[in-house]
């Protein structure tokens, strides 16, 4: 029986991507081997417990919401995330994948929703950044920038440029690292620039204090 290191489980609204807004079941899964500036998620390094595919499929199934994501941490750091999206996915769900965009995307089944960050220099692990997952994207994707400061924003609008991004992914995210950057001040540059992204805020954060755990 396959088993995955869980952090937490729980039923929320969707707070990010072009799925934001919607009651989603999440699986937080323990472990990152990044360690970016603005981490909201340091619990999920260490903290969580062993459990069985079936089990946690059980407790999703509980929610009564078909759409699941799966998250960190980094989820494609344990193995057994790949019995879990199976067994997902076999009972219909629509599955999205939350990843740092370090590991190897390649290896997740095509059915996958795949949410891939671009570490921007102000997260300090900008040069982790494993940039032949490019190549592995589709239209049913979605690349998302963490921006701490202006210095992130023009490398984000550069690689944008470069690798034609938005062709690349159903979007690209712009989303402001939250206490850092004034939402308004990215808007602005994103208008000014024409842009063809997405602006977020982490409407969870918006929601429910921006240090609550589980939402």
């Amino acid at each position: 029986m396959a088993r995955v290191r869980v952090n937490e489980i729980f039923h929320s609204i969707q707070g990010e991507s072009t799925w934001a807004g919607l009651p989603c079941a999440f699986v937080r899964l323990t472990g990152c081997n990044l360690r970016c500036s603005w981490c909201d998620t340091e619990y999920a390094f260490f903290e969580g417990h062993q459990m069985d595919v079936a089990e946690v499929a059980a407790q999703v199934d509980a929610f009564g919401c078909r759409l699941v994501e799966i998250t960190g941490g980094e989820p494609l750091l344990q193995a057994g995330v790949h019995p879990l999206i199976a067994t997902l996915l076999e009972r219909g769900y629509q599955v999205m994948v939350e990843t740092s965009g370090e590991r190897d995307i390649s290896v997740l089944d095509s059915r996958v929703i795949r949410i891939v960050d671009l570490k921007c220099p102000g997260s300090g692990e900008s040069a982790r950044n494993r940039w032949s997952n490019l190549e592995h994207l589709t239209p049913r994707d979605e690349l998302k920038f963490v921006l701490a400061d202006r210095r992130d924003y023009e490398w984000a609008r550069d690689a944008l440029h470069t690798h034609r991004l938005n062709e690349r992914v159903n979007a690209v995210l712009m989303s402001p690292v939250f206490g850092r950057l004034e939402p308004a001040d990215l808007a602005a540059w994103i208008l000014a620039d024409r842009l063809p992204v997405r602006m977020q805020l982490q409407m969870h954060k918006h929601i429910w204090s921006p240090t609550a755990r589980a939402v």
